[in-house]
């Protein structure tokens, strides 16, 4: 089942003269764990922000994309925070609590869930991904890959059926890369479709089903 179109999707940013993107389209189907990757410039995380409703670039835009068949800027605030989630490359521009264990319950109170579901996924979530031992820890305290990793559990607990990742691994070290991809591979085989952007060849070796490789436009 096809859960993400693009067609024929062109866009260049206000006062460019150069398009970011060039009549771009691609079908990704439910459960496919795709990677985006491609020389820097060549319009990657363009092209994963046009696929979120709230990260959508502001610019000049010719072409359609869809979730589900619905156009994804036409999507309600409600349906398009509970359907895609989107984990950005610095975890520190995502991360928005002081404690690890808030960072965790923040989205799935803003979800509207009750005290009860939310104490049981954070707990859930925090046994089941490793993070128990830095769980009431201040974010502050957190390594980068500690952090990276804490972003990521935050998308999966509100159970998200489409996870758009940027840059996933920038920045860690080879263990904590093979951690990030071996949580992304349980997901996919839950049935969770994953997008990606990635330079990392060693990530893209551990994880993908299909690779996408982008020209600058």
């Amino acid at each position: 089942m096809e859960k993400i179109k693009v067609d024929n999707l062109s866009f260049s940013y206000p006062k460019s003269d150069k398009l970011a993107l060039e009549s771009v389209s691609l079908s990704i189907k439910e459960s496919e764990f795709v990677v985006l990757c491609g020389k820097s410039g060549c319009g990657k995380s363009t092209l994963l922000r046009h696929l979120k409703k709230s990260m959508n670039p502001y610019g000049n835009k010719l072409g359609s994309v869809c979730f589900d068949g619905e156009e994804i800027e036409d999507m309600n605030d409600r349906d398009a925070a509970s359907k895609i989630g989107y984990v950005q490359q610095n975890p520190d521009n995502q991360l928005v609590t002081d404690k690890v264990w808030h960072e965790l319950a923040f989205g799935l109170e803003s979800l509207g869930y009750s005290n009860s579901v939310i104490k049981r996924r954070v707990a859930e979530m925090a046994s089941y991904f490793g993070i128990q031992t830095w769980f009431r820890k201040s974010v502050s305290e957190l390594s980068g890959g500690q952090k990276q990793r804490l972003a990521l559990v935050c998308a999966i607990a509100s159970r998200l059926p489409i996870l758009l990742l940027d840059e996933p691994t920038s920045g860690l070290g080879y263990a904590q890369m093979l951690v990030i991809a071996d949580i992304l591979n349980k997901l996919k085989e839950e049935g969770r479709t994953i997008i990606t952007v990635t330079h990392d060849s060693e990530f893209i070796k551990h994880c993908c089903d299909d690779v996408i490789r982008m020209e600058e436009a």
